[in-house]
């Protein structure tokens, strides 16, 4: 009978949060996997057996015989390829997966009609950002008979604890050209670059954040139908933010490209712990609702940005594991509102809509 459920990458910084919400709703059938043996061990010692311990390397060839067990896949890991995606839609396995690489969920996403043929689920864009961004999009864009511009904002705090994986994507992004979609159409823009003042609510006030290569701004276009989505990036640190923006502006960053400088920058960011354990998401929706014009705004805040990613993560995955949902690859806000996942989070966080300047 396929009953269990495995997080890959489940003794990670993430993943071991996912590991331990599950764990109290299924318990004895979450797998903490990974490489490593000994981590997997360590970790599930402290779950009083709720949580087991699984040696599974992706890269290589996965037993059938256990896969045959498997109902739902929770990836916490990056990828190169779809592989081990592809060996879970052959078996029918559910497939959750919070990477926030843009490329790789393309790829994913062309694996739709394998994943239907075979009866299994796929939602990608799980997490913050994406994720908690996307459903506060779709979220103001159910308001209005037509959206025209989304501009999404997030505040990261400098005193949190990332993830490795987390910390080496942001600092592999500053110097990144990516295409962002504006008026239907694609335009090559730059990371850290073409600043706009957001508003992100009272005790936070209007910062001053910057394009970055989140993967929201180009899922939302085709899933929304919006003709222009944008995502910014800014830190609790007003002076750290203008920082890597002078750093950017002065071509400093293409240095960061160079081994010994990204391994140094990437310690630097794992050791900083200057400024708060908090993150804040603001979405800015313009469109028309009977024919007038329209301005949604939308306020997130909350406290450890990993820890929300991972229950964010672990409701999605609840409603995968217990519910019957179309079969095929989709992005969380084809299948889920906003209000479907706020129930789990909402003791961690403040979530406000207005509507014209007026709370809705």
């Amino acid at each position: 009978m396929k009953e269990n459920i495995v997080v890959v990458g489940g003794y990670g910084h993430v993943g071991q949060t996912i590991c331990r919400e599950l764990g109290e709703l299924y318990p004895g059938k979450v797998f903490a996997a990974g490489r490593s043996l000994e981590r997997a061990e360590q970790f599930t010692r402290t779950s009083g057996g709720k949580i087991k311990p699984l040696q599974l390397n992706i890269n290589e060839t996965v037993d059938p015989d256990f896969l045959s067990s498997v109902k739902l896949v929770i990836m916490c890991l990056d990828q190169k390829n779809t592989t081990f995606v592809k060996a879970c839609f052959a078996k029918g396995i559910h497939y959750v997966d919070i990477s926030a690489n843009h490329s790789f969920l393309s790829q994913v996403e062309e694996l739709h009609s394998e994943a239907a043929a075979n009866r299994a689920t796929s939602v990608l864009s799980v997490g913050l950002a994406p994720g908690l961004t996307n459903l506060m999009a779709s979220h103001a864009s159910r308001l209005m008979d037509k959206t025209e511009i989304i501009d999404i904002s997030i505040m990261l705090g400098l005193g949190e604890q990332h993830g490795d994986a987390s910390i080496k994507w942001t600092v592999d992004n500053l110097s990144k050209n990516f295409a962002a979609i504006q008026n239907n159409e694609s335009r090559v823009v730059s990371s850290f670059t073409d600043g706009k003042k957001t508003d992100f609510g009272a005790g936070l006030g209007k910062r001053a954040a910057y394009r970055f290569d989140f993967s929201d701004q180009h899922v939302l276009p085709r899933t929304l139908g919006v003709p222009t989505v944008s995502t910014r990036l800014c830190f609790d640190s007003a002076a750290m933010t203008r920082l890597l923006a002078w750093m950017r502006a002065s071509g400093l960053f293409r240095i960061v490209k160079l081994k010994p400088i990204r391994s140094a920058v990437i310690g630097l960011f794992s050791k900083m712990r200057y400024g708060k354990e908090l993150f804040a998401v603001k979405i800015d929706a313009k469109g028309k609702k009977n024919q007038e014009d329209m301005l949604i705004e939308c306020f997130l805040t909350g406290e450890n940005e990993a820890d929300i990613t991972a229950r964010v993560a672990a409701a999605v995955a609840d409603h995968v594991y217990r519910t019957v949902l179309p079969h095929g690859v989709f992005h969380v806000e084809q299948l889920l509102a906003l209000d479907k996942l706020l129930p789990y989070i909402e003791q961690r966080v403040s979530f406000q809509t207005l509507m014209n300047g007026k709370r809705f």
